[in-house]
């Protein structure tokens, strides 16, 4: 289906598998796919509640309708959103992931790396070929590949958005960006 990834096919990482079978978790139970305006609501209160806890920015409700279609969400079997995250395109060749949240319940799961790599592969098949992250966790995006830089780097961020928040220019997150393969398998199957 178009949008949607199985965590049983490619383009899943069965390292993936290995390591949540060792943890005692077997594969993953979920599946990452684009999110729908009927997802709205659930991706509202993960992101109010993680923006509670000071580990992301708001977003408002309208502003999660009128971007529905830029975020990728990770379903439970009992199609719940454990999970979200979102591709903003910042500029020519440079895309954001934004708004990365998952359920403390599917923490430690691979939830949230298969969301990076959904956005990841979505931005790889517009063309974008740099992707960054604000983020307060950079220890979760090192890993995968994601380098710190300094926030001045990103001017487009900064005067697009950055310069309207109630942190600037005092901003505690960390800069972030990874160059994306040129041959990066786009994330949604059939395309």
């Amino acid at each position: 289906m178009p949008g949607q990834l199985s965590t049983s096919g490619p383009p899943h990482d069965q390292a993936d598998d290995q390591a949540a079978a060792m943890d005692g978790f077997g594969p993953p139970p979920f599946k990452i796919r684009k999110a729908r305006l009927g997802d709205v609501p659930a991706i509202y209160e993960l992101l109010k509640h993680k923006a509670g806890q000071g580990l992301l920015l708001p977003r408002s409700l309208a502003n999660l309708y009128e971007m529905v279609q830029t975020f990728w969400v990770g379903e439970t079997e009992g199609a719940m959103v454990a999970g979200a995250a979102a591709l903003q395109v910042a500029w020519e060749n440079l895309g954001e992931v934004r708004s990365l949240a998952v359920r403390e319940e599917w923490s430690g799961r691979g939830l949230g790396r298969a969301l990076t790599r959904a956005v990841e592969g979505e931005a790889a098949g517009l063309g974008v070929g740099r992707l960054f992250v604000l983020t307060y966790a950079p220890d979760f995006f090192a890993p995968m590949g994601f380098t710190a830089i300094p926030l001045a780097d990103l001017p487009q961020k900064i005067w697009a958005v950055c310069f309207q928040c109630v942190h600037f220019p005092d901003c505690q997150e960390t800069a972030m960006i990874k160059d994306l393969p040129k041959n990066m398998p786009p994330s949604h199957e059939g395309s």
